[in-house]
């Protein structure tokens, strides 16, 4: 009776194994080029540039570490703590995203772009 336990306890194990295995090599990372960013279209506070905020900064800038980038809280933050100047490459927000280590893996290409136009565009609060 315990060789048949033992047995059936490394056939339960194998087959937990394989299923694992297979289930690995079954997911295949999909990467999707992101889309491109026109220069030209306007972009809005509330719809473009609080929603990047919103999905990778709050967890730092939640109120705790400057600028706070809450919703409600976040534009004024920008504007009066000195966060967006023209051009917007020299904006201290666009330095940050694009040159500061912690900051650049966290927004895409795209993201930085939408950022820097809307810098561009006169950082409106529409």
């Amino acid at each position: 009776m315990n060789q048949k336990l033992k047995r059936i306890r490394q056939i339960f194990a194998a087959l937990a194994i394989i299923a694992a295995v297979e289930g690995f090599s079954s997911c295949e990372k999909i990467s999707y080029p992101e889309r491109p960013v026109d220069p030209n279209a306007t972009w809005h506070f509330q719809a473009d540039i609080q929603p990047i905020f919103n999905g990778i900064c709050i967890n730092c800038h939640n109120g705790v570490q400057s600028p706070d980038l809450r919703s409600g809280k976040s534009f004024q933050a920008l504007t009066r703590g000195g966060f967006v100047k023209q051009p917007g490459e020299t904006s201290f927000l666009y330095i940050q995203i694009t040159t500061q280590s912690d900051h650049i893996p966290r927004t895409t290409a795209a993201q930085k772009l939408e950022i820097l136009y809307w810098i561009n565009q006169g950082a409106l609060n529409n």
